[in-house]
């Protein structure tokens, strides 16, 4: 199975901070690489290659086991409103004095639903 990821840029890559490798996400997961494979082919989750390598997901990405709660629908919206692997990580990470804190701090502190709204107007 290929899958398509993006190269991250160095500004977006410092945002994250901690990042998975596949086989380190799968084993957080209880899954096997080619399922992760497919969660990010299908935008449950996404991931960037970081220095030409393999792809990496966002540590935060992954919580107790299993994707963030809140976390593939907001991808959906960000995919439907033209967003790429990258602008979405970037988007997720970039703080909001709104929210306050970044998009993902609000989805990992439960807040998906608002997270989802503001997504949903980026399309607009």
């Amino acid at each position: 199975m290929t899958i398509t990821v993006a190269q991250i840029d160095r500004e977006t890559d410092q945002l994250v901070g901690e990042w998975l490798p596949l086989p380190e996400a799968a084993q957080r997961l209880g899954l096997s690489i080619g399922r992760v494979k497919q969660l990010l082919k299908d935008k449950k989750l996404v991931g960037a290659r970081r220095g030409g390598g393999q792809p990496q997901i966002p540590a935060i990405f992954i919580a107790e086991g299993d994707v963030l709660k809140g976390l593939p629908g907001t991808l959906t919206v960000l995919a439907d409103a033209g967003y790429d692997e990258v602008e979405s990580i970037r988007w997720l990470f970039t703080a909001d004095e709104s929210l306050p804190g970044s998009p993902i701090d609000a989805i990992a502190a439960g807040r998906h639903t608002e997270v989802k709204r503001r997504a949903q107007a980026l399309g607009f």
